[in-house]
């Protein structure tokens, strides 16, 4: 390896793109409240080819447990619909001939809890791939030492490094996931 920083940046880097995916991903679980990335995965039949919905449609969010798409092209109406049922994610589109409303009904006790452990295995798959990119920079540390390519001291220094920087990305992860929890708890 060239660099002993560019090792530690890419490592950086790989961890906190998983908390990036864990964001994105927690983002789009439904809770109590709408969210319009909760749309995300919706695909809409436009003009012959499967398109996002923000490419479609704008979403806004004029209460907090309403979600208003209005079509940039009042004919697409009942793709949007459609692709919002086909989507599967438990929502009841209504569309009142110029846009579609989705009302976020109120969770039940025990949707809550189900949604609290899915946000805790979500969380844990995040951990994995932490714990992955620490045991990969690790391996490319024990390879560089074992051929000399670096001396024991910094390979050590370099291990310490990596290890301080999966502790803080997997006490960053933990942050997400309980905030989330607290999040489908009480909203």
């Amino acid at each position: 390896m060239a660099n002993t920083k560019e090792l530690i940046n890419e490592t950086k880097h790989k961890m906190s793109k998983a908390q990036s995916v864990l964001e994105s991903e927690l983002g789009q679980m439904r809770a109590g409240r709408a969210n319009a990335s909760i749309l995300k995965p919706v695909m809409v039949e436009y003009y012959g080819a499967p398109t996002p919905l923000v490419q479609v449609a704008s979403i806004s969010i004029p209460e907090p447990r309403i979600m208003m798409i209005t079509p940039y092209d009042k004919t697409a109406l009942k793709e949007i619909e459609r692709g919002i049922l086909e989507a599967d994610l438990g929502l009841n589109p209504m569309n009142d001939g110029d846009v579609v409303r989705i009302e976020i009904p109120q969770l039940t006790e025990e949707r809550r809890k189900e949604l609290a452990k899915k946000v805790k295995a979500t969380g844990e798959q995040s951990k994995v791939a932490v714990r992955n990119v620490r045991r990969d920079s690790m391996d490319i540390v024990k390879r560089e030492s074992k051929n000399d390519e670096i001396n024991e001291d910094e390979a050590h220094d370099l291990e310490n490094q990596i290890q301080k920087i999966t502790n803080e990305a997997i006490k960053g992860i933990d942050t997400i996931i309980k905030e989330k929890q607290e999040s489908v708890m009480t909203d």
